[in-house]
């Protein structure tokens, strides 16, 4: 089992990497750097979790690559999870799933439904 931390560039996230199973490190860097890319962004408040990848031992798997991030953004918990045929792939597709995650937490408040004035009622202006 490997263990590494890593750090995003201009933020105070660190994502701790795990790989279980046979994980050559070409394809872990790989899946780093898709990782910081997701979270790597202005405007996420502090990101900090963990990133788990299994390779499967049995040959007769089709998508032997599998991962499962638990992913806190600010006060907000990230669940993704991803399986693939090869370690490319798994890495983009959780990057996209991540990405997306991420972007519906982070403007989670300015999709919130609201009225343009308050009702007559509650102090908004009368007719």
């Amino acid at each position: 089992m490997t263990a590494k931390d890593i750090g995003t560039r201009e933020t105070t996230a660190t994502v701790r990497v795990r790989a279980d199973g046979r994980v050559d490190e070409e394809s872990l860097a790989y899946l780093r750097e898709k990782v910081g890319a997701a979270l790597d962004r202005p405007g996420l408040p502090p990101v900090s979790g963990d990133v788990r990848i299994v390779r499967a031992t049995a040959h007769h798997i089709a998508q032997p690559w599998s991962a499962g991030a638990e992913i806190r953004v600010g006060g907000d918990l990230v669940v993704v999870h991803a399986r693939e045929a090869t370690a490319r792939e798994l890495a983009d597709r959780l990057h996209d799933r991540l990405r997306a995650a991420t972007e519906r937490v982070a403007h989670r408040g300015d999709t919130t439904r609201r009225t343009a004035a308050p009702p007559p009622w509650r102090g908004g202006p009368q007719k």
